[in-house]
């Protein structure tokens, strides 16, 4: 069994940064994937950066690609987002995922199909 939860400071003004963290426990094996996932109200939840548990190989949404980064310290069990330049349209909730799946090809690293545990959510508001 896996426990992720989130943790940020939810608002911020846009231009502004914003490094959201996820506490992690729970069997190794449950998370060889982690990810960072967001959704607005009324759409659907997108994949926003995922990361292998190595650390090795990172995967981002191409719009996102530059002004967010994923990371993590495996020592902490703790998953970061860094969040640079923040617009209005960055505004969701935010979750973060872990995946047990094995060797999962790297074109289903931002599908939350393939995450089985969730954290709770974070909501992150920026204004303009």
């Amino acid at each position: 069994q896996v426990q992720l939860v989130e943790s940020g400071v939810g608002s911020v003004q846009s231009g502004g940064s914003l490094t959201l963290s996820c506490a992690a426990s729970g069997s190794i094996i449950s998370r060889r994937y982690m990810g960072w996932f967001r959704q607005a109200p009324g759409k659907e939840r997108h994949g926003v950066a995922s990361i292998a548990y190595s650390g090795r190989t990172t995967k981002y949404a191409p719009s996102l690609e530059g002004r967010f980064t994923i990371s993590q310290d495996n020592a902490k069990n703790t998953l970061y987002l860094q969040m640079l330049s923040l617009e209005p349209e960055d505004t969701a909730m935010y979750y973060c995922a872990a995946s047990s799946a094995w060797g999962m090809p790297i074109q289903r690293w931002l599908s939350p199909n393939y995450y089985g545990y969730w954290g709770q959510g974070t909501q992150v508001t920026v204004s303009s």
